[in-house]
Protein backbone atom coordinates (compact mmCIF):
# COMPACT_ATOMS: atom_id res chain seq x y z
CA UNK A 1 0.00 0.00 0.00
CA UNK A 2 1.07 3.59 -0.39
CA UNK A 3 2.24 5.71 2.54
CA UNK A 4 -0.87 7.87 2.13
CA UNK A 5 -3.13 4.80 2.30
CA UNK A 6 -1.29 3.59 5.41
CA UNK A 7 -1.79 6.98 7.09
CA UNK A 8 -5.51 7.02 6.23
CA UNK A 9 -6.01 3.60 7.80
CA UNK A 10 -4.01 4.62 10.87
CA UNK A 11 -6.10 7.82 11.25
CA UNK A 12 -9.36 5.87 10.97
CA UNK A 13 -8.11 3.40 13.59
CA UNK A 14 -7.19 6.22 15.99
CA UNK A 15 -10.61 7.87 15.48
CA UNK A 16 -12.39 4.59 16.19
CA UNK A 17 -10.35 4.01 19.36
CA UNK A 18 -10.44 7.56 20.72
CA UNK A 19 -13.89 8.78 19.62
CA UNK A 20 -16.21 5.97 18.51
CA UNK A 21 -15.35 3.38 21.17
CA UNK A 22 -15.91 5.76 24.14
CA UNK A 23 -19.10 7.06 22.50
CA UNK A 24 -20.50 3.54 22.15
CA UNK A 25 -19.58 2.71 25.74
CA UNK A 26 -21.49 5.79 26.87
CA UNK A 27 -24.51 4.74 24.76
CA UNK A 28 -24.50 1.29 26.34
CA UNK A 29 -24.28 2.75 29.85
CA UNK A 30 -27.15 5.13 29.13
CA UNK A 31 -29.29 2.33 27.67
CA UNK A 32 -28.58 0.11 30.71
CA UNK A 33 -29.83 2.86 32.98
CA UNK A 34 -33.26 2.56 31.36
CA UNK A 35 -33.87 -0.81 32.99
CA UNK A 36 -34.97 -4.14 31.50
CA UNK A 37 -32.37 -5.09 28.86
CA UNK A 38 -34.49 -7.81 27.24
CA UNK A 39 -36.91 -5.25 25.78
CA UNK A 40 -34.51 -2.34 25.42
CA UNK A 41 -34.06 -1.43 21.74
CA UNK A 42 -31.51 1.29 22.56
CA UNK A 43 -29.34 -1.26 24.34
CA UNK A 44 -29.55 -3.72 21.44
CA UNK A 45 -28.65 -0.99 18.94
CA UNK A 46 -25.72 0.19 21.07
CA UNK A 47 -24.40 -3.37 21.43
CA UNK A 48 -24.71 -3.87 17.68
CA UNK A 49 -22.78 -0.65 17.06
CA UNK A 50 -20.15 -1.76 19.56
CA UNK A 51 -19.76 -5.03 17.70
CA UNK A 52 -19.28 -3.17 14.41
CA UNK A 53 -16.73 -0.73 15.88
CA UNK A 54 -14.72 -3.49 17.58
CA UNK A 55 -14.75 -5.59 14.40
CA UNK A 56 -13.55 -2.64 12.33
CA UNK A 57 -10.78 -1.91 14.86
CA UNK A 58 -9.56 -5.51 14.63
CA UNK A 59 -9.72 -5.38 10.83
CA UNK A 60 -7.70 -2.15 10.63
CA UNK A 61 -5.14 -3.35 13.18
CA UNK A 62 -4.66 -6.49 11.10
CA UNK A 63 -4.24 -4.47 7.89
CA UNK A 64 -1.62 -2.23 9.49
CA UNK A 65 0.23 -5.17 11.02
CA UNK A 66 0.48 -6.90 7.64
CA UNK A 67 0.93 -3.80 5.49
CA UNK A 68 3.80 -3.45 3.07
CA UNK A 69 4.28 0.27 2.46
CA UNK A 70 5.84 1.00 -0.92
CA UNK A 71 7.92 4.17 -1.26
CA UNK A 72 6.97 5.56 -4.65
CA UNK A 73 9.15 8.69 -4.44
CA UNK A 74 12.13 7.21 -6.27
CA UNK A 75 10.30 5.14 -8.90
CA UNK A 76 10.45 6.00 -12.59
CA UNK A 77 7.48 7.29 -14.59
CA UNK A 78 8.67 5.49 -17.73
CA UNK A 79 6.11 2.74 -17.31
CA UNK A 80 3.00 2.04 -15.27
CA UNK A 81 3.83 0.64 -11.82
CA UNK A 82 2.19 0.56 -8.41
CA UNK A 83 1.52 4.05 -7.07
CA UNK A 84 1.50 5.97 -10.37
CA UNK A 85 -1.31 8.12 -11.66
CA UNK A 86 -2.03 7.26 -15.26
CA UNK A 87 -4.09 9.27 -17.70
CA UNK A 88 -5.74 7.13 -20.37
CA UNK A 89 -8.06 7.81 -23.27
CA UNK A 90 -10.91 5.55 -24.34
CA UNK A 91 -10.22 5.11 -28.05
CA UNK A 92 -13.91 4.59 -28.87
CA UNK A 93 -15.30 7.67 -27.07
CA UNK A 94 -12.17 9.90 -26.83
CA UNK A 95 -12.97 10.25 -23.12
CA UNK A 96 -9.97 10.79 -20.84
CA UNK A 97 -9.78 9.06 -17.47
CA UNK A 98 -7.25 9.40 -14.70
CA UNK A 99 -6.51 6.56 -12.27
CA UNK A 100 -4.05 6.04 -9.47
CA UNK A 101 -2.94 2.41 -9.06
CA UNK A 102 -3.08 1.42 -5.41
CA UNK A 103 -3.43 -1.65 -3.21
CA UNK A 104 -6.74 -3.41 -2.76
CA UNK A 105 -7.42 -1.77 0.62
CA UNK A 106 -7.04 1.74 -0.83
CA UNK A 107 -9.08 1.26 -4.02
CA UNK A 108 -11.94 3.75 -4.42
CA UNK A 109 -13.24 4.24 -7.95
CA UNK A 110 -15.12 7.43 -7.01
CA UNK A 111 -11.78 8.91 -5.93
CA UNK A 112 -9.99 7.65 -9.07
CA UNK A 113 -8.05 4.94 -7.21
CA UNK A 114 -8.06 1.47 -8.72
CA UNK A 115 -6.47 -1.69 -7.42
CA UNK A 116 -3.46 -3.12 -9.21
CA UNK A 117 -5.36 -6.44 -9.00
CA UNK A 118 -8.37 -5.06 -10.92
CA UNK A 119 -8.73 -5.92 -14.62
CA UNK A 120 -7.83 -2.34 -15.61
CA UNK A 121 -4.91 -2.22 -13.18
CA UNK A 122 -3.54 -5.55 -14.41
CA UNK A 123 -3.81 -4.43 -18.03
CA UNK A 124 -1.98 -1.15 -17.36
CA UNK A 125 0.95 -2.51 -15.33
CA UNK A 126 4.19 -2.41 -17.32
CA UNK A 127 2.81 -0.31 -20.17
CA UNK A 128 4.36 2.97 -21.37
CA UNK A 129 3.06 6.29 -22.67
CA UNK A 130 1.65 5.75 -26.17
CA UNK A 131 0.87 2.06 -25.58
CA UNK A 132 -2.64 0.78 -26.22
CA UNK A 133 -4.34 -1.72 -23.95
CA UNK A 134 -7.43 -3.86 -24.47
CA UNK A 135 -9.55 -4.61 -21.44
CA UNK A 136 -12.22 -7.26 -21.70
CA UNK A 137 -15.28 -6.48 -19.61
CA UNK A 138 -18.42 -8.60 -19.30
CA UNK A 139 -20.27 -6.37 -21.79
CA UNK A 140 -17.54 -5.35 -24.25
CA UNK A 141 -13.86 -4.94 -24.96
CA UNK A 142 -12.51 -1.45 -24.29
CA UNK A 143 -9.40 0.00 -25.93
CA UNK A 144 -7.36 2.62 -24.06
CA UNK A 145 -4.26 4.61 -24.97
CA UNK A 146 -1.89 5.69 -22.21
CA UNK A 147 -1.42 9.46 -22.40
CA UNK A 148 0.55 10.32 -19.27
CA UNK A 149 2.21 8.66 -16.26
CA UNK A 150 2.93 10.71 -13.12
CA UNK A 151 3.35 10.42 -9.35
CA UNK A 152 1.05 12.68 -7.37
Amino acid sequence: MTQKGYEQIREELERLKRVERPHVIALIAEARAHGDLSENAEYAAAKEKQSFVEGRIRELEDKLANAQVIDTSNLSTEKVVFGVTVTIMDLQTDEEKKYTLVGQDEADLKDGKISVQSPVGKALIGKRVGDSVSIVTPSKTVEYEILKITFE
